[in-house]
């Protein structure tokens, strides 16, 4: 049976997507080869894992493992390399990254893919902001691979290689949103929902929490107006909204958490990463109580990673959607133009 035009292997499409696959693999070797010339490791991290991460509105696809026996345990697929790497980084690794597939349930747009592909990357003993200027680094890299000055998404512009925007949270709140976010949060760092329910230019909804009303302010005020003619690092994140994160050793209010961002597109998520084991119990038992109260499941917690955490330097990571990146650059206009083969 013939397949028809509606198909994404029908020739007729495969040749209009494959100068964006071609461009997507020139990109990869040339991002393997950045990493290389600055004594990088690839790894190569296991997919099943024992949580999936532990963050309250990521969703993952679960499976069972059966044992010789006929002994079943629920494993999840990873949304992140991230707790793998973790534990690599408490082994001794140093300058590791992975580019590989990740997958989250429940996610599916024109930049959204429930089986995407993840670049990851951690360096210990350094600053966060030396994985920022990495980042912005790599996302010019792609533009110069791909041949391209500017990126256009949705009637939005930016320029990779202008100099890039850095915006706080806050500012970004105070300038798009007319909202001091700082202000509804506690000296210790707790989210005040009356405050936010005071000062919030959106309506809250009923049952919702301070990170729901924050998370729908950010994406329909906030995120449109970043990465509009040069990239835009959104920086100093909220800790209520920084799990992974440490704390700002000079407010307990914010966290070194950024983002960037390109013509209103979020980009990458990176870290000054958390290790106080204590804390990160902490943190994720709080954000799988959210998950529970919302959506009626939480899952386990790894404690393998609690004990690497005890045991990992101080590091910063960062996560960068890799088909994103691969989208803008070659000026593909959905996120499955630039995978290989997508997930009917």
């Amino acid at each position: 049976m013939a397949p028809s035009d509606s198909h994404w292997f029908s020739p007729a499409r495969h040749a209009d997507r494959r100068p964006f696959l071609l461009v997507r693999n020139r990109i990869a070797a040339a991002f393997r080869a950045w990493f290389a010339e600055r004594g990088f490791l690839e790894v190569d991290c296991a997919a099943l894992a024992v949580s999936p991460g532990n963050e309250a509105h990521l969703h993952a696809f679960a499976t069972d493992l059966v044992q010789p026996d006929g002994v079943r345990a629920t494993r999840y697929l990873h949304t992140s390399p991230e707790f793998a790497c973790k534990k690599l980084l408490a082994a001794g690794e140093t300058r590791i990254f992975s580019l590989g597939h990740v997958w989250r349930n429940r996610e599916r747009t024109s930049t959204h893919a429930p089986e995407f592909t993840m670049l990851e990357w951690y360096r210990v003993d350094e600053d966060y902001r030396s994985v920022i200027a990495d980042t912005l680094a790599l996302v010019r890299l792609a533009a110069a691979v791909a041949g391209t000055e500017i990126f256009n998404w949705r009637g939005r512009s930016c320029r990779p290689s202008a100099e890039a925007q850095w915006l706080s949270v806050n500012d970004a709140f105070r300038a798009h949103a007319a909202l001091d976010l700082l202000a509804t949060l506690s000296p210790d760092g707790a989210a005040d929902r009356e405050a936010l329910a005071r000062l919030s230019p959106a309506a809250f909804q009923p049952g919702e929490s301070w990170s729901d009303i924050f998370s729908r302010i950010l994406s329909e005020k906030v995120e449109p107006q970043l990465g509009n003619g040069a990239l835009t690092v959104l920086d100093h994140y909220p800790a209520v909204e920084a799990a992974l994160a440490r704390s700002v050793s000079t407010d307990p209010r914010i966290a070194e958490r950024f983002e960037l961002y390109a013509c209103g597109v979020e980009l990458a998520n990176g870290f000054g990463e958390l290790t106080d084991a204590a804390e990160q119990r902490r943190r994720f038992c709080d954000e799988m109580d959210i998950k529970e109260r919302v959506y009626g499941e939480r899952y386990p917690i790894d404690e393998e990673l609690l004990a690497a955490l005890a045991m990992m330097p101080p590091t910063s990571g960062v996560a960068l959607g890799f088909d994103r990146l691969v989208m803008l650059a070659a000026g593909a206009t959905r996120i499955d133009q630039v995978q290989w083969t997508p997930v009917a």
